[in-house]
């Protein structure tokens, strides 16, 4: 027998233990191959979106490759672990070391290239139903079926390379490896497993700082907060397997109450070596799973953001025009043309914007000494004009209400402080007293002055006493029944529907229709890839679980021919199988959630809208998810164990 034919014939015999990994890896090959054909598709480089949907692909295939290069690395090295008896038989035989590296590179290439066929091969197979689901998210009418030579030599080069580079790795590990040491992994050092309470406690104090700091995180600190947490938080959950939770079951064994009744001995006992072998495992399943629950709740969840948007644009299109812009009615020429062109009915509203001087003051901390000031009655108005509820009262002489730039800024006001400022013509003090109900200048047309807030709204006798201004800005503002008509309108004058006050031209400008239907594309896609990507994450944390069982498995049969001559009854068999294996799936699962959970809170600092609906179903999807899984395992590793038994 030649050693090509010693690796083919291990691969085939071992087909059960290498499935979970293979179907794994052909998995990530299929969604890296489809990846690559929409990033060459020219119907999506000539869409709408063409350069965001690119972008979000090309980076949604540098993580598809990176995790894959990971959870191969993991699983290749797994299974080295559980056949280190097997090689040391071959070793006794005569085999070299080199020879032994040579089958074990073999053996990964042949899983390496079946797997890379086999995904390719059905992303071929199931492209055409991507190109659909990707239409609806990029709002591209059809998407035919594209395949050509450039993604399928990406996918066939990357995942060659990878599956090279990883055997050939793993065959020099094996090959600085004495004998005694391979027969010795053979054998289950069972020892005594123990975890040091000071480490234990730790866990604790680091996983409840994780949490107080994500829960506690506003608008302001979570982006400051986020890489601590996310780092105190890992440190917490492999102390949390690899110490608490041992000594967690070391407290039910010395509960003779629990630890005696019925199979808990049997059952709590394994629990106890299973949790100080594996903590690494567990401890990655957990991160792949909260990374699973996170990235895509997070992009289904942006959508919320979507229902502000009418009120955060209440004129269809807004202009304003900076002190001193002699292209101002040429520009406003242009946008009532192109409205007239389009036969969209609209009307029209001008109101000025002030910049009065205000003394230095240390405490107010404002960007600028220029306090940009509208009257109520022109806020009022804009309000009225766009149809909202009037429920406002006017501010008095000396007060002013600080001016929202977008709904979502009523987060941020909880944590706002409000201040006073003083003109300097007239000389008056005014204070903030309170915040606008409604938005009538959108986001970035104006100067920011206070952070994120632009302007106050002040009262109108006050507004009128002003008369030396620093500058005035006219903002116009165009409003139409359906903003959706307005896309790509003026594009000229804003690209992608959009220029800013900072821009550094004369005047600012928004269209919403443009901006909504960008928006909404960039959000599908995100969405889109995040299912993708969150799928492959899932899939590689249930082959964890499903190669670390059976890697077990014939040290599991043992044990339980064992304890069935001993008088264990089938009933009792298949009850200490299910809750150790429901153990071993769902406290991962459960950690993870518990992760997730606080990642939201701290995500919903972002939000003015709760978030909770949608966080909940996507929780609630991935849980359903790891029971049918569980089912699934718990079927067939019990049909495995009783064919010995």
């Amino acid at each position: 027998m030649t050693l090509r034919q010693l690796a083919f014939n291990n691969v085939a015999r071992n087909k059960r233990t290498y499935a979970a990994y293979f179907l794994s890896s052909a998995f990530s090959v299929m969604v890296f191959f489809i990846n690559a054909m929409l990033i060459f598709h020219p119907d999506i480089r000539r869409g709408l979106s063409s350069e965001i949907a690119i972008q979000a692909f090309v980076l949604a295939e540098c993580m598809v490759f990176v995790f894959s290069f990971l959870f191969v690395l993991y699983s290749v090295r797994s299974f080295l672990t559980s056949r280190k008896k097997e090689f040391g038989v071959l070793m006794m035989h005569g085999m070299t070391l080199a020879q032994l590296g040579k089958v074990i590179f073999l053996e990964n290439m042949i899983i390496g290239l079946s797997a890379t066929m086999i995904g390719t091969a059905a992303g071929a197979l199931f492209a055409k139903l991507f190109f659909l689901v990707s239409a609806l998210a990029l709002e591209i009418d059809s998407l035919p079926f594209y395949l050509s030579m450039s993604p399928l030599m990406l996918t066939l080069f990357a995942f060659v390379f990878l599956f090279l580079l990883i055997s050939a790795y793993t065959s020099r590990i094996v090959r600085t490896t004495k004998l005694i040491d391979l027969f010795q992994a053979g054998a289950k050092n069972k020892t005594k497993p123990e975890g040091s309470p000071w480490l234990a406690w730790l866990s604790l104090l680091l996983l409840g700082t994780g949490y107080t700091l994500a829960a506690g995180a506003d608008t302001y600190t979570i982006y400051y907060r986020v890489i601590p947490v996310v780092i105190i938080t890992m440190a917490g959950t492999y102390l949390f397997y690899s110490h608490l939770s041992v000594n967690l079951l070391q407290w039910i064994k010395r509960k003779r109450r629990i630890y005696l009744r019925k199979t808990n001995l049997i059952m709590f006992s394994s629990l106890s070596y299973r949790m100080k072998e594996h903590a690494r495992l567990f401890f990655m399943v957990t991160m792949v799973s909260t990374v699973s629950f996170c990235s895509l709740g997070v992009f289904a969840s942006i959508n919320v953001v979507s229902e502000l948007f009418l009120e955060d644009y209440p004129a269809a299109i807004g202009y304003v025009s900076k002190h001193g812009n002699s292209l101002e009615e040429a520009h406003l020429t242009r946008i009532t043309s192109e409205l007239s062109k389009r036969n969209i009915p609209y009307k029209e509203d001008q109101i000025k914007i002030k910049y009065a001087t205000i003394r230095f003051d240390e405490k107010n901390r404002v960007l600028s000494n220029e306090l940009p000031i509208i009257s109520f009655s022109d806020y009022k108005q804009v309000v009225e004009l766009a149809g909202y509820d009037w429920s406002e009262k006017s501010p008095s002489y000396n007060e002013a209400y600080v001016l929202i730039s977008s709904q979502n800024d009523k987060s941020k006001i909880r944590f706002k402080q409000l201040k006073e400022y003083t003109l300097l013509q007239p000389d008056v003090t005014i204070r903030e007293v309170g915040y606008t109900k409604h938005v009538i200048i959108p986001d970035n047309l104006l100067a920011d002055f206070d952070e994120s807030f632009e302007a106050v709204v002040i009262h109108d006798k006050l507004f009128a006493q002003i008369v030396h201004p620093e500058r005035t800005d006219i903002y116009t503002g165009f409003y139409v029944d359906h903003f959706e008509q307005t896309a790509f309108l003026a594009d000229e004058l804003a690209d992608h529907g959009r220029t800013r006050y900072d821009a550094g031209k004369t005047y600012a400008m928004s269209v919403s229709g443009t901006l909504f239907i960008l928006r909404e594309s960039m959000y599908r896609i995100l969405l889109f890839i995040a299912m993708l990507l969150a799928a492959i994450f899932f899939i590689a944390a249930g082959s964890f679980l499903y190669f670390r069982l059976y890697a077990d498995l014939d040290y599991d049969r043992r044990q339980y021919l064992t304890l069935l001559k001993m008088g264990l009854t089938p009933r009792e068999f298949r009850s200490i199988v299910t809750g150790q294996l429901a153990f071993l799936f769902f406290v991962p699962t459960v950690v993870a959630v518990i992760h997730s959970i606080f990642a939201f809170i701290a995500l919903q600092s972002l939000f003015y809208l709760s978030i909770a609906s949608t966080m909940g179903v996507v929780l609630l999807c991935f849980v359903l998810a790891q029971v049918l899984y569980f089912f699934f395992i718990r079927f067939h590793y019990l049909r495995n164990l009783k064919k010995s038994l």
